[in-house]
């Protein structure tokens, strides 16, 4: 990992003549090393032979260069052959949660909720492309003019979409949402105030119990880091299957599957959808299926899963309110071809789903689980009857800017009150509801509302 002064040096606004050097010691190490032997070398086995080079060119040109500055530069040498370039000093800052892209010298990052324009650049748009590229290859990919769109991962699981010309107008667009290298479970996420302990403990039950749990939210509203703090409460003993675009689930269970979709090739043959990922699953024995979003005519094929004995089965919808989840999932179904009545399939949802954790951005920059929602069956006209356990209402802001606000509960019996009583967890499920309550406020609410 680069030191803070190795990125200083590699940010900060530079010297023509070290700009002159930078190009010329490049130029010459294409053409002096063979690069057949180098690729064979471990990454910090590179790093030494460059940085050795780098030094030895700078004695030989009798540049006027620091220390410092000749690493800085072996640096960059060798995230252009085998790493990512520029972006490699911000895939290295824990702070940055999102990289976005505009073309060669234009790279945005997001710290701590906010965007700001980053300190470095690709050289020229040849440059961003190789490496838009090299991030493709790496997950058997393509991305160029004849197939410019592209979803891929990165090693560490952060997820990468490109875009290149001729759909993207002022040059190649590439955004990257980094996951934190360390994963984050429910307890972390609480001392950051994205939720409260009492949410973690129910949400813990809730998993015990094998309820299916839709988590959703907006872009960028943490549903994915949600989704994998969840599925650490899954029971290592249980065999998971998951089915995503690009794989970025963290689960910690010896005994996982992982599925990932596949784009039709330049031929527009071979294509695997999530869908049939989906399916497929259904054949492979899973106690439980992970599906990383449900877009579209897949969502019939979870619900039918989720209705079928796979109890505990968790996805993420892009949905701006709970109650809108309900909405997204009828209309994918409508999606998948199926020409059934609204109450018939608001009854397929309301017998697959029994939860939903609604997850938000909130305009400060900070991500907080907003809702968490209780199905609890349907009504006599087809409705789905759903009521809050929890609700964060926002009360105002703070000097600093920063959203204000608590977490309300208001149901003292959870309706999955007898699945909790069947694993002996129902004393400790109404504790936690009760002392949830008392720090709200103390007023008990059985409202219930119906989609």
């Amino acid at each position: 990992m680069a030191t803070e002064n190795e990125n200083k040096d590699s940010t900060a606004e530079e010297s023509p003549l070290l700009t002159v050097f930078r190009k010329e010691a490049h130029d010459t190490m294409l053409n002096r090393i063979n690069l057949a032997s180098a690729f064979k070398l471990s990454p910090e086995e590179l790093r030494t032979e460059i940085e050795n080079f780098v030094f030895d060119f700078a004695q030989e040109r009798r540049a006027q260069i620091t220390k410092r500055e000749q690493v800085a530069i072996a640096r960059e040498m060798v995230d252009d052959m085998i790493g990512l370039g520029p972006l490699e000093l911000l895939l290295d800052d824990e702070a940055i949660s999102d990289i976005v892209v505009n073309g060669p010298f234009q790279i945005y990052v997001e710290k701590k909720g906010q965007m700001q324009l980053a300190p470095v650049k690709f050289r020229d748009e040849a440059h961003l492309m190789q490496i838009a590229q090299r991030i493709a290859h790496r997950v058997g990919r393509r991305v160029d003019t004849s197939s410019p769109l592209c979803d891929a991962r990165l090693p560490d699981g952060s997820r990468v979409n490109i875009v290149v010309p001729p759909i993207a107008l002022d040059g190649a667009s590439i955004s990257i949402r980094k996951f934190s290298k360390k994963a984050l479970d429910l307890h972390s996420l609480a001392a950051h105030g994205s939720l409260t302990e009492e949410m973690v403990g129910v949400l813990q039950i809730a998993s015990t119990c094998g309820l299916n749990i839709i988590v959703s939210g907006g872009t960028g509203s943490g549903k994915t880091t949600l989704l994998n703090a969840l599925s650490q409460l899954i029971d290592p003993k249980e065999r998971i299957v998951t089915c995503e675009d690009a794989a970025e689930l963290k689960l910690q269970q010896p005994h996982v599957v992982r599925l990932e979709s596949r784009p039709p090739n330049i031929e527009g043959k071979g294509e695997i959808t999530i869908r049939d990922l989906v399916k497929n699953a259904l054949r492979m024995r899973p106690d439980r299926i992970v599906i990383g979003e449900v877009r579209g005519e897949e969502c019939i094929d979870m619900l039918q899963a989720m209705n079928t004995g796979h109890d505990g089965s968790m996805s993420t919808v892009h949905a701006n309110r709970a109650r809108e989840t309900f909405i997204r999932l009828e209309n994918m179904v409508a999606m998948s071809g199926f020409d059934l009545p609204s109450e018939i399939v608001r009854a397929q949802i309301a017998g697959a789903v029994n939860m939903v954790v609604q997850t938000e951005r909130l305009h400060d920059g900070s991500r907080k689980v907003t809702e968490i929602v209780e199905v609890t069956g349907i009504t006599e006209r087809g409705d789905i009857q759903y009521q809050h356990l929890f609700k964060f209402v926002p009360l105002g802001e703070s000097e600093d800017h920063k959203v204000i606000g608590r977490f309300e509960a208001k149901i003292e019996q959870p309706a999955f009150l007898d699945k909790a009583i069947v694993y002996g967890l129902d004393k400790q499920l109404l504790n936690l509801m009760r002392t949830a309550i008392d720090k709200s406020g103390g007023e008990k609410k059985d409202d219930e509302y119906v989609y």
